[in-house]
């Protein structure tokens, strides 16, 4: 199986072997260690070039472009002749995701021979990493911030707007409001941070060449996250940044009590690549949960959003699909009527 993990920062391209039931010469086999998600075969493939955006929305085109040459790369290295399912995550699906939806099928046929393909918005397959096919709610903050839910007879999400209409509480979110505040300084505004200013300063260079720098960029979203770290690290001794980082957190969760199920005791999980900075955007964001969704069972993520494109593609292939279909969130092409291959009450 295939997964492709399309975001803000770029792409990522993991394969994974297709258990067969009784040979035991697969990583997969019954009876191996209890894992929620398949086993990748090596490391994933990389690209630090997101795909980009044109008229019709995420371009199938610039996506094909990377990624074609990543899944032959890993395919040969495996001894891989055929893919069994493919799923492919990408960020922006569910409202920029009409072209991918049109032509990524017919091409991908074309040129792997793929047969069963899933299309995911990058916040279900975020969801799948972390909880699997439980009922609950998932944080997702990397370069961008959704909150995705589901109660496995559909789905609800909040914010994912992208990073000039939302993504609250995101990194390019956390970032802009960093750099926001280092200008404040460099103007003699109110609100500024002298401490952001130096650290701007240094990462940037002049403050009046910011704005050349930044806007004509495609990949401006993850350079305005990449200064994210820089506000977390300044937390404690800059009451600017704290104050950042404490509204980032009550976005978040703001947007996680908007799509968690409300009745019974629903999983809660945190994934991305902001929480890596820690305690600065943990504690507060775990005040907040407390306070809005009290009924809300923490637990970690099981894995992340490529973890989660292998197990959807792992489930197609072996016709057990247990998580709702939609339109937008979660599509699938196949050889057979959709029916026949959506499991929806199977583990």
């Amino acid at each position: 199986m295939l997964a492709v993990d399309s975001g803000g920062s770029g792409l990522r391209v993991a394969l994974a072997a297709h258990a067969v039931p009784g040979d035991d010469r697969s990583p997969l086999r019954r009876g191996a260690p209890a894992h929620p998600h398949p086993a990748r075969l090596g490391a994933p493939l990389t690209s630090k070039e997101p795909v980009r955006t044109g008229p019709r929305g995420i371009s199938a085109g610039h996506l094909l472009e990377q990624l074609l040459p990543m899944a032959r790369r890993l395919m040969a290295e495996a001894g891989a002749e055929r893919l069994g399912a493919v799923a492919v995550g990408a960020a922006g699906l569910a409202t920029l995701g009409d072209e991918l939806r049109d032509e990524l099928p017919a091409a991908l046929a074309r040129e792997l021979g793929v047969r069963r393909l899933a299309l995911a918005a990058d916040a279900v397959t975020a969801y799948t990493g972390a909880l699997g096919a439980r009922a609950g709610a998932v944080i997702a903050a990397g370069t961008g911030m959704i909150a995705v839910g589901t109660d496995l007879t559909s789905w609800r999400r909040a914010d994912g707007w992208g990073h000039l209409l939302g993504d609250c509480g995101g990194g390019a979110w956390i970032g802009r409001a960093g750099l926001e505040a280092a200008l404040r300084a460099f103007d003699g505004r109110p609100g500024g941070s002298a401490p952001l200013l130096a650290r701007a300063e240094e990462m940037f260079g002049p403050m009046p060449e910011l704005p050349g720098l930044l806007y004509p960029r495609a990949d401006r979203a993850a350079v305005l996250a990449s200064f994210a770290p820089e506000v977390a690290g300044l937390c404690g001794c800059d009451p600017v940044s704290s104050r950042i980082l404490q509204t980032a957190a009550r976005h978040m969760a703001e947007s996680a009590a908007a799509v968690c199920p409300t009745d019974g005791e629903p999983h809660l999980a945190l994934t991305g690549g902001v929480f890596n900075v820690g305690a600065a955007i943990l504690g507060p964001l775990t005040q907040e949960l407390g306070e809005r969704l009290p009924h809300a069972w923490r637990v970690p993520a099981l894995g992340d959003p490529l973890d989660g494109a292998l197990r959807i593609a792992a489930d197609l292939a072996d016709g057990r699909l247990a998580l709702p279909p939609d339109d937008r969130m979660l599509s699938v092409v196949a050889e057979k009527p959709y029916g026949e291959i959506y499991g929806r009450n199977s583990p």
